[in-house]
């Protein structure tokens, strides 16, 4: 499938995903429009980069769809003034486009092989590095983030990511909520956070955020 193939996908995907979807934010827009997605999913998975579901890049893991990487931005209302953590770096699309409209992005990737491919597609990005850890240990190292964008849907959100967060800072995830993947926005208040549900929006899981089972007898 030829680039120009690819772009004509990606004009579709803004026009079809993001804007129909109150994905307004022009930067996001702008951004997501020039990432080249497909350079960010292994060869035999490129014809549904833009497809509106999640992309297989192996190692058990998706891509989230576009339209949820679209909307959890559009809510984080990211700036030049941000410093960044990105929570669950994959491949490293969605630190290519946060480093179109952060001051520094900072990702954190658990697995060794998915960090290695985002660090050789990263590598010509400037403002955005990729640290090998823990998910839900962050990277205390360079907090506080004044914005944590958590790219893959979790059972839960540790206290250990919103200990870094800057005061006013703000997270952006998917939850599961009662079954149902929602997305969230939640902003600090004092010494904790308040979060709000903006919308069901279908995200792929990201390991290292479930919940203790409980055992009933």
């Amino acid at each position: 499938m030829g680039q120009e193939n690819f772009k004509q996908m990606r004009k579709a995907m803004v026009v079809s995903q993001l804007r129909t979807t109150e994905v307004s934010d022009p930067r996001v827009i702008a951004a997501m429009s020039h990432i080249a997605r497909e350079n960010f999913v292994p060869a035999a998975q490129r014809s549904f980069a833009y497809a509106d579901r999640g992309v297989q890049i192996g190692e058990g893991r998706a891509l989230n769809p576009p339209l949820t990487t679209g909307r959890l931005l559009n809510v984080a209302h990211v700036t030049k003034d941000d410093n960044v953590l990105l929570i669950g770096a994959a491949t490293g699309y969605t630190a290519a486009v946060l480093a179109q409209l952060a001051g520094f992005v900072t990702a954190i990737e658990a697995n060794d092989k998915l960090a290695a491919a985002a660090k050789k597609n990263l590598a010509d990005v400037t403002g955005a590095t990729i640290e090998t850890g823990d998910h839900a240990a962050g990277w205390v190292k360079s907090a506080p983030y004044s914005v944590i964008v958590i790219d893959g849907l979790v059972e839960q959100i540790p206290q250990s990511l919103v200990d870094q967060l800057a005061p006013d800072g703000r997270i952006v995830a998917a939850v599961m909520n009662d079954g149902v993947s929602r997305l969230a926005l939640g902003r600090t208040a004092g010494d904790h956070v308040g979060y709000q549900y903006f919308a069901d929006c279908g995200a792929c899981p990201l390991p290292g955020f479930e919940k203790a089972k409980s055992f009933n007898f």
